[in-house]
């Protein structure tokens, strides 16, 4: 048969490409065609219309909304977890081939499951939202990325002072500009970095509130959510208001969308009237009915973050340690990270100490994996061994990703032994007081880590405590790891484990 499928996760990078790979060597290994469409951070190559019309059947292994589905409206579908089709490509094929059988071909699917609910898969209200969040979260990272990295250079060039530095452009009482930067100092080029920086950490909450209303409603939905993110951010609602704003925005489009206009006005609804009147209502109740509350809420969250210290600091450590590690860069991750990123717009100690607490946890995973693979050869595949070399780059860098080929080959030791390995690196890391400026960078930031050498001492706390794990409870088994994996090399499962 030929099928087709699509590929997305929040952030575009490590599981949307994993994913790909394993459905196509399943494909092969079935002897069927598949073309993959990956939605991932560095675009996309929609699928032709000739691909459209010749395929059987469609699989869509995402975390986030699918970006134009109504191509598909005409094709079985399977929709599943993107980690789904990591770890389980071949029998979403299988699952492929039995609905193009069942189904006469370019018969459209039954309009009471658009979404797949009846492909064997969650999809009540629940997994929606979490979609939906997902991909405002998805968008919001090359923001956090950029703009983080940028600002900790500037701490790097100019010291925490920095922020005080003279505006790069300012405007004079005759309204003529002035630019204040002199090529020769480094604290120019330190205050330039860091009002760059600034400014793109300011684009965080108007697009995740316009990529949630995007997700749920499309394009219509856009300028309602952003102008309701910019809102949140005028009424110092922050992270929290953005979430809000981006819902509000999305549901009210997608529900004034349900109503069929007169012919005349149909050609003009989603570029004049649904952005008018969604960006008018949403504009309304965020500026006189939500910004304030919101705003109270998210004051009382940071009062109470910068409140926690002692035991109840180290037992947050542990937990965003835990999510960070039980998915390795899934949904429940990325609601750590997305917590963590929040807390750094307010520049708080305890803010800071969340946000190097995640780091830490996330690069615990894939180092603990490469130390086990070098520490115990034999209990491993030559593929695992081979990932496991990659695996220390990957880690030192903040992808915890890296990690996914082991636990995809074996989920019941690997996952339970990263997730209290990164409990224990979090937890260290709250008790040891670190604090990160910049959302992202792993190792190559140490430098901009307040107290550096305790940091790196709970990261390999914690990396020592999963590989112990690991190396135990794979040796409990009853025939060496190498003897069972070697066979599956050429499996359908296991080329895309490899990454």
């Amino acid at each position: 048969m030929k099928l087709l499928a699509v590929t997305a996760c929040p952030t575009g990078i490590a599981h949307t490409y994993m994913a790909a790979e394993a459905l196509e060597a399943a494909a092969e290994e079935a002897g069927h065609e598949i073309v993959v469409e990956t939605q991932g951070s560095a675009g996309s190559t929609p699928f032709t219309q000739q691909q459209l019309d010749a395929a059987d059947a469609i699989i869509l292994a995402a975390d986030v909304e699918v970006r134009d589905k109504e191509r598909f409206a005409h094709l079985p579908t399977v929709a599943a977890p993107v980690k789904k089709a990591i770890g389980g490509a071949p029998g979403l094929i299988e699952q492929a081939v039995t609905k193009a059988t069942e189904q006469p071909k370019h018969t459209p699917a039954p309009a009471t499951a658009p979404d797949g609910a009846d492909m064997g898969v969650t999809t009540g209200f629940g997994a929606k939202l979490r979609g939906w969040l997902m991909t405002g979260v998805s968008y919001i990272i090359p923001f956090v990325a950029a703009g983080g990295l940028l600002i900790a250079l500037s701490f790097a060039l100019g010291g925490y002072q920095i922020s005080d530095a003279p505006d790069i452009v300012s405007i004079g009482e005759d309204n003529v500009s002035s630019i204040n930067f002199d090529p020769g100092s480094l604290t120019s080029w330190a205050a330039l970095s860091f009002q760059i920086g600034t400014l793109a950490f300011g684009f965080l909450v108007p697009v995740l509130a316009g990529f949630i209303a995007y997700a749920i409603a499309d394009r219509p939905a856009l300028v309602p959510g952003f102008v309701g993110g910019m809102i949140a951010v005028d009424t110092q609602a922050g992270f929290l208001g953005g979430l809000v704003a981006g819902l509000l925005a999305g549901a009210l489009i997608y529900g004034l969308k349900l109503w069929q206009p007169p012919r005349a006005l149909a050609g003009i609804m989603p570029v004049l009237v649904l952005p008018l009147i969604g960006t008018a209502i949403v504009g309304t109740v965020m500026f006189l009915l939500l910004g304030q509350p919101l705003a109270a809420a998210t004051t009382g969250l940071t009062n109470w973050l910068n409140s926690l210290s002692g035991t109840n600091a180290i037992l947050l450590g542990a937990l965003l340690g835990l999510m960070v590690a039980f998915d390795m860069g899934g949904p429940v991750n990325k609601a750590a990270y997305a917590f963590a990123v929040a807390g750094l717009s307010t520049g708080s100690e305890t803010s800071l100490m969340i946000m190097a607490a995640v780091m830490a946890a996330g690069m615990t995973p894939p180092l603990a994996l490469a130390l086990a693979t070098a520490l115990r050869r034999s209990q491993f595949s030559q593929i695992e061994q081979e990932n496991g070399r990659a695996a220390w780059l990957l880690g030192a860098s903040f992808i915890t990703e890296g990690a996914i080929p082991f636990a995809a080959a074996d989920p019941l030791r690997v996952i339970p032994s990263i997730m209290a390995g990164s409990a224990v690196t979090g937890s260290l890391s709250m008790a040891f007081g670190s604090t990160l400026r910049a959302p992202h960078g792993g190792i190559f930031v140490v430098p901009l880590i307040g107290n550096p050498f305790p940091y790196l001492l709970a990261i390999l706390a914690g990396t020592a405590v999963s590989a112990a794990l690991v190396i135990g409870l794979k040796s409990a088994r009853r025939t060496p790891a190498a003897k069972d994996a070697e066979p599956a090399a050429s499996t359908p499962s296991a080329t895309p484990v490899a990454g």
